[in-house]
């Protein structure tokens, strides 16, 4: 049986946790170790695991390792598999530049992923028949060879991104501190802190790590799986439609998503109970059949298999609806509409817009004293669905709206929104934004759902800097995306949105001045304003299911 297990790496306080999936390692024999030669000539270390006792040749598995190459496998040599485990470049025992990724893709000098698929392909003991599997960075090896070479059948993807930038590495333009810093900290390349900071934007740099824009290159249908509150939540599914929609014939409508409750690593939050039903749904089974029927011709092998799994939230209440999993054809599920909850003066949201008049809610945002991150997606930070009353019924940076109580339960299931007009007597800031669940008296919980951030100076995109403002009497429109999410709001409970201009660690701090990065000496408060009215319909906008 496949089984899906978490591979800690512990390095001076971080903690980076790798989704792999493992087996047993005992009783195999033919195991051979080589240096397998690039195009350049450097040599990365691999094993080659071929079955015991059987005949080739075989279908083979692939993982390129950011973490060595200890991984267990004699599942796979008993069903047939030969399994191959290499080093990337700079990694374990690979010698070369330790800058991670750099090679793994598409460039005319580097393509390390491709190189090692021509080689596995060239040996006698392959059958032609090449997959690729691992999770998170090892994931992310496998999205920047899909579209390098034609030679790969198929891939298991694990909570990873197609694109580094987007959503990964830079979230709405705003640079993901803590789970950068902490994780290049860990892998012993902190020298590339410096290098991705300084391309703040979307430019040729990132294109080169971001295989959704060469989907209609890739060759191999692909298994995504990914969580809720993982990482990589919306990078996911961005990857799966990139393959679905722009892909080549041989993928196009031949992938599959399974989406989670999940955090990246283990579920920690004492804030909200998880359902013992969320294990229900047997993923090593559904990896079995992906690769039976694309690496083993087992035509029949995904019969009755849905493409889609996704796991819908909601309280955790007994007998609350959700906590359970669904299937579907693709991905959104269905046909939603959106519903806009729009801001009014008195902090309510409200499905009536504001007829007449405008109204401008304030606070100030001290980058000495950001609001802190609690909960949500994170790596090393704790992660998951939080209560944010620990923060929120005592900061001043901090605009809190919310509904009147449902009146009947709502399903959210789909990409979410904030629509934000809004001033600043500062030339730049950040304005971010918190889904929450909100519990009636007298739990009174405020469990978090979503949140994100948006870079004003990227309000028009992120591929080149909008103007810096001028002055408090500008007023500009910000989207936020919160990505996707499937929860249902029981009866009762209010639909509530939070608003402030920080979430630290997590992302780094806006100085305030126009600098795309805070020092010691550029740090200085934002007045910042939100506006709601007939002419500012600032909202929060809901994918509902009718």
């Amino acid at each position: 049986m496949w089984k899906d297990n978490c591979f800690f790496i512990c390095r001076t306080g971080f903690i980076f946790v790798a989704f792999i999936a493992l087996v047993s390692i005992s009783s195999f024999s033919s195991s051979q170790f080589y240096r397998v030669p690039m195009s350049d000539e450097t040599e990365l270390a691999t094993d080659v695991h071929l079955p015991d006792g059987q005949e080739g040749p075989f279908p083979v598995l692939l993982v390129r390792s950011t973490y060595g190459r200890v991984l267990e496998v004699k599942k796979y040599l008993d069903e047939g598999y030969a399994v191959v485990i290499q080093d990337v470049r700079g990694m374990g025992e690979s010698p070369g530049e330790k800058f991670v990724f750099r090679a793994d893709a598409w460039d005319e000098k580097l393509h390390d992923g491709a190189d090692t698929v021509d080689w596995v392909h060239n040996q006698p003991w392959c059958n032609g028949k090449i997959g690729t599997f691992g999770g998170s960075a090892l994931g992310i090896t496998q999205t920047l060879l899909a579209p390098a070479t034609d030679k790969i059948s198929a891939q298991y993807i694990d909570v990873a991104t197609g694109s580094l930038y987007h959503n990964s590495i830079y979230e709405g333009g705003v640079f993901r501190k803590h789970m950068m810093e902490g994780w290049l900290q860990v892998i012993g390349q902190p020298h590339l802190i410096d290098v991705y900071k300084s391309h703040p934007l979307y430019d040729t740099f990132w294109k080169q790590f971001d295989s959704n824009a060469l989907a209609n290159k890739i060759m191999a249908p692909a298994l995504f799986v990914g969580g809720w509150y993982d990482i990589f939540q919306q990078a996911t599914i961005d990857a799966f439609l990139a393959r679905e929609k722009e892909g080549s014939e041989k993928v196009r409508g031949k992938n599959m998503l399974i989406m989670k409750w999940s955090t990246h690593g283990p579920d920690v939050t004492q804030d909200y109970k998880l359902h013992s039903n969320r294990f229900d749904l047997r993923i090593s089974h559904v990896v079995n059949a992906f690769f039976e029927y694309h690496l083993k011709g087992k035509e029949r092998a995904l019969d009755n298999i849905p493409r889609v799994h996704y796991y819908v939230m909601g309280s955790d209440q007994p007998g609350a609806p959700g906590n359970y999993w669904r299937t579907a054809d693709t991905w959104p599920p269905f046909e939603t509409k959106e519903h806009c909850f729009y801001l009014k003066p008195d902090y309510k949201l409200s499905p009536e817009p504001i007829q007449s008049g405008n109204y401008a809610l304030d606070f100030v945002f001290d980058p000495h004293n950001p609001y802190p991150t609690h909960g949500g997606a994170n790596l090393i930070l704790p992660s998951g669905p939080f209560d944010q009353r620990k923060y929120s019924q005592n900061r001043k940076d901090l605009l809190k709206f919310a509904t009147e109580p449902m009146e009947k339960p709502m399903e959210i299931t789909g990409r979410v929104k904030v629509v934000l007009y809004i001033s600043s007597d500062a030339p730049d800031t950040d304005f971010t934004a918190k889904l929450i669940d909100i519990y009636p008296e007298p739990d009174g919980r405020e469990i978090l759902v979503l949140d994100s951030i948006r870079r004003v100076k990227t309000r028009n995109g992120f591929e080149q800097f909008a103007p810096l403002l001028t002055s408090p009497n500008e007023i500009v429109s910000l989207e936020i995306d919160l990505f996707s999410i499937s929860w249902i709001f029981d009866k009762g409970h209010r639909i509530g949105l939070h608003i402030s201009s920080s979430n630290y660690p997590k992302f780094e701090v806006n100085p305030n001045t126009g600098d795309d990065f805070p020092k010691e000496d550029n740090l200085h408060p934002a007045h910042n304003w939100v506006y709601c009215g007939d002419t500012y319909r600032s909202m929060l906008v809901l994918p509902v299911n009718q």
